[in-house]
């Protein structure tokens, strides 16, 4: 019986490392394209579907990076794509193509912060409009003072879990 559970215990760690690199390639490559971290890239994609090409989220957002149809859209647009839904993100190279360019995107609207990360990551979860309101007073510019005016748990958690994934992967992801 103790060797059937460490058997299975094997196999199930040896299918969640290949599960967790599975989407390197596409994920440096649009981490290489866009300009972002490719580790950052892979801990959004670790937090958002724990690397599921297929998942769904229940506002409507798909695949790796979760993406909702708005910023699929605008990605699209920009690569002047015609005959783009929303269901091509549930390809993983077109997922993370898409999910790097918002990142970037949302990650380049604070370059005036002391630390990006935390006001980047804090829109791609929770939206810009929440962004604003939390960057009240110091928390313009002061990434300690913005968490700390940030009101949704959730969003907290997320920032928490992405910036400590992403200091994980850094050392061995580039």
């Amino acid at each position: 019986m103790l060797v059937v559970v460490a058997l299975n215990a094997s196999a199930w760690l040896f299918w969640r490392q290949r599960q967790e690199h599975r989407y390197d390639p596409e994920i440096r490559a649009a981490a290489a394209r866009y300009g972002v971290a490719p580790a950052l890239v892979k801990a959004v994609v670790w937090k958002e579907s724990r690397f599921s090409p297929h998942a769904r989220g229940k506002a409507g957002e798909l695949g790796l990076m979760q993406l909702m149809d708005a910023a699929a859209f605008e990605w699209a647009g920009s690569q002047r794509l015609t005959h783009f839904t929303h269901e091509h993100v549930l390809n993983p190279a077109t997922n993370t193509l898409a999910g790097t360019y918002y990142l970037g995107k949302v990650l380049r609207r604070y370059t005036r912060t002391d630390n990006p990360l935390p006001y980047g990551l804090a829109d791609y979860n929770a939206g810009r409009a929440r962004v604003l309101r939390w960057m009240a007073g110091a928390a313009a510019t002061n990434s300690a003072a913005f968490l700390a005016q940030v009101d949704i748990a959730s969003t907290r958690a997320y920032i928490a879990e992405v910036s400590e994934r992403y200091r994980h992967y850094h050392a061995s992801f580039r």
